[in-house]
């Protein structure tokens, strides 16, 4: 598969990969727990998240990649201590350390080897407040979408419980139910069955 564009500092993206040849990714509930562990040592320094949805097989994230001047050096600290000057962070980078990590670990305990993921990770930019409104619903329906579930709030492994909460969070809460007014409509927006035409653009497996 042909490289893809680096990820560019400022730009609103969904991430999302799979696993390699369609494979399982996570196997178990302490597998997602770890891989958004990972997420917040490697990606959270980074950038901006408003919304995340981890399945069997794959995953998908809607984030904003920070300016540089915004992130702050002392968090790109890594177990080996190695400071990272300002002008070698690299955002494409940090996604390879996170899906390394994850990638050693699961073949270390399942002793099995190879690429858990597909490569290179997906990436596609968000260009407008109507793309990025429908693309939160998508997230977060992706269980409905895969017949995993038959209702949103029936998934645990998604950002939609930590929206309606209160409890505190690294997502951008306000921010996305900004997008659609207030907590009620956030909810109700989330309950309809929307039209496959409404989102068809965003359908990517």
């Amino acid at each position: 598969m042909a490289s893809l564009e680096p990820i560019e500092f400022w730009y609103y993206y969904h991430i999302y990969n799979k696993g390699n040849n369609g494979d399982i990714i996570f196997f178990e509930d302490i597998n997602y727990t770890y891989f958004l562990s990972l997420y917040l040592k490697y990606i959270h320094p980074i950038a901006d998240t408003f919304c995340w949805c981890l399945l069997k097989n794959h995953f998908h994230f809607l984030i904003r990649i920070k300016e540089l001047d915004e992130i702050q050096l002392d968090t790109l600290t890594y177990s080996k201590n190695i400071k990272v000057d300002r002008e070698k962070v690299n955002p494409s980078k940090q996604f390879s350390h996170l899906f390394n990590a994850y990638n050693q670990s699961i073949n270390k305990t399942y002793n099995r080897t190879g690429s858990v993921f597909e490569k290179p990770f997906q990436r596609k930019i968000v260009s407008s407040q109507n793309y990025f409104q429908k693309l939160i619903f998508y997230i977060h329906n992706n269980p409905v979408h895969h017949k995993i579930t038959d209702n949103i709030l029936d998934y645990n492994w998604s950002s939609y419980h930590t929206i309606v909460s209160s409890k505190p969070t690294y997502l951008l809460r306000d921010e996305v139910i900004e997008m659609f007014d207030d907590l009620s409509n956030f909810k109700f927006y989330h309950s309809k069955n929307h039209a496959s035409d409404e989102i068809k653009s965003l359908i990517l497996e």
